[in-house]
């Protein structure tokens, strides 16, 4: 997925923390029954700052016992991007699932 973000507005670090509260990052490719190298957790960053922020997250988590197993979150640069196909687009709402609206 693509994030466009205003750091204004909401700082990388909170995006951080949203993605991991959100799916299970131990599972190497694959998220639930979903398996393959394109469900794999990954964190893409496009400055140094952003790749320390991961780096450090992911440290904290891995520190925090949370997790039973190490975080598997791969964490490197932002390369080609390419918009998936329509049939995922709005998949939560697709399924009939409407994630809880977070304040700001």
């Amino acid at each position: 997925m693509e994030i466009w973000f205003d750091p204004a507005r909401i700082r990388y670090e909170q995006l951080l923390a949203i993605f991991f509260e959100n799916h299970d990052p131990t599972q190497v490719n694959r998220q639930g029954p979903d398996v393959g190298e394109q469900y794999r957790s990954a964190v893409f960053f496009t400055s140094p700052a952003q790749e320390a922020a991961a780096k450090e997250t992911i440290a904290a988590l891995n520190q925090s016992g949370r997790f039973r197993r190490a975080i598997a979150t791969q964490v490197a640069p932002l390369g080609d991007y390419w918009r998936a196909e329509d049939y995922h687009q709005q998949y939560y709402e697709k399924q009939g699932f409407v994630p809880a609206r977070r304040g700001n």
